[in-house]
């Protein structure tokens, strides 16, 4: 294996923390990952930390303020970002509503989605339109999977009008990388008296890239911890950057958003990504998301597990490619994790069901119709040929 540069856990052993994997042959890191069993031992002891204390004592309260502080900075360091950028939030859909609600939005503005984007965000931008007028209108980056350019085609949708523009940093259903720094360029640089904010979801890209969101001037970045990072559900966050901050106002509001006087009364915003906060959360979550994140750590580095990943889902790739029946939506090796195909003329989802049957776990998608197969850098290529073997099976 090249490019791993002196990694202090194997794969074998990794995977031995990972007890989703004893049994089956997993597929689905898109949907969710896998946790680690320090990870969950963490969120177990944390429970009884809190329980001892006494919930709601002031040293109970010091130290969810730490574990808060805590976790910001280990994403942070993950997004090559500052502390101050994050808020923490319970998924992906929490952090695209944060941004766009935050925005104060006027009748006639238009927002920009792209047409891959998940049935979530779509209903929101919706529900947007219908209070506040605003149009929603989409561009086709679908049909750049295998030719055309994005950035071309983000760019000939923008009007004096947009405000903000909406995508994901990977397609979730066709696996598409998208340009992001050159995209998000091309947006800001649209109007000389006010750039047009770019909200991404990155429920596929946390966790896969090896990011540094301050470089691609990003404003909105929403992820979680529970899929390619494979911590524990009801855990993300949402990276704000400091100048899109600073015309963002929080819609959902609570005591952890705010300052207080010393009366007791609220007297202004956190200074920081803690202003779109809300209240009280499941706290032992946040340890769950820094074990799971030190595990990574210690087979490489965010490059060395990209390039890990890319190689065995090209290896998938090439071999979906050479199996009679079976149509791969991307004509190019993948760049990321997600690896869409079609078997023409033949159900998908009863081909996830016979795969199932046989404790291999993949996903259909409706649009593109489409199998996804998920490939993360700890997947076997005898796991991948074990999937190809079960496919060929279904085929014949």
């Amino acid at each position: 294996m090249t490019g791993i540069s002196n990694p202090s856990l194997s794969i074998e052993a990794l995977r031995q923390e990972l007890p989703a994997l004893r049994n089956k042959f997993y597929f689905n890191y898109g949907g969710q990952g896998a946790m680690p069993q320090m990870a969950l031992e963490a969120i177990v002891r944390s429970y009884q930390k809190i329980q001892a204390a006494g919930p709601f004592s002031n040293s109970a309260n010091a130290w969810v303020t730490h574990e808060g502080d805590a976790t910001r900075r280990a994403i942070a360091q993950e997004l090559g970002a500052s502390p101050a950028t994050i808020t923490l939030t319970e998924n992906v859909s929490a952090g695209c509503n944060i941004a766009l609600w935050g925005i104060d939005w006027r009748l006639g503005d238009h927002l920009l989605l792209s047409d891959c984007e998940h049935p979530g965000i779509i209903a929101a931008t919706q529900e947007i339109a219908r209070r506040f007028g605003v149009e929603v209108t989409t561009c086709p980056l679908q049909a750049t999977l295998n030719q055309g350019d994005p950035v071309a085609v983000v760019a000939s949708h923008l009007r004096p009008s947009t405000r903000l523009v909406v995508l994901s940093h990977i397609l979730w259903n066709t696996g598409q990388v998208l340009p992001l720094a050159e995209i998000v360029a091309a947006c800001h640089s649209y109007s000389i008296s006010r750039p047009v904010r770019v909200l991404v979801d990155a429920a596929q890209s946390v966790g896969v890239l090896s990011l540094n969101l301050p470089e691609t001037k990003v404003d909105f970045y929403a992820f979680t911890g529970h899929k390619w990072w494979c911590g524990p559900e009801g855990l993300g966050g949402l990276y704000i950057s400091p100048e899109a901050m600073k015309s963002l106002h929080p819609t959902f509001i609570g005591w952890r958003s705010i300052t207080n006087d010393a009366a007791g009364m609220p007297a202004g915003w956190k200074p920081d990504g803690r202003r779109y906060e809300m209240a009280t959360s499941a706290y032992p979550l946040y340890a769950g998301l820094r074990e799971a994140i030190a595990l990574h750590h210690q087979f490489g580095t965010a490059y060395d597990r990209y390039q890990r990943l890319r190689r065995l889902s090209q290896s998938l790739w090439q071999k979906l490619t050479e199996t009679p029946g079976v149509t791969c939506l991307q004509t190019s090796p993948p760049q990321a994790g997600l690896v869409p195909f079609q078997l023409p003329g033949k159900s998908h989802a009863q081909l996830v069901r016979f795969l199932e049957a046989r404790t291999i776990v993949i996903r259909t998608i409706l649009n593109p119709d489409c199998v996804r197969v998920c490939v993360h850098y700890f997947t076997l290529e005898s796991e991948i040929d074990h999937l190809v073997e079960a496919i060929q099976q279904f085929e014949g």
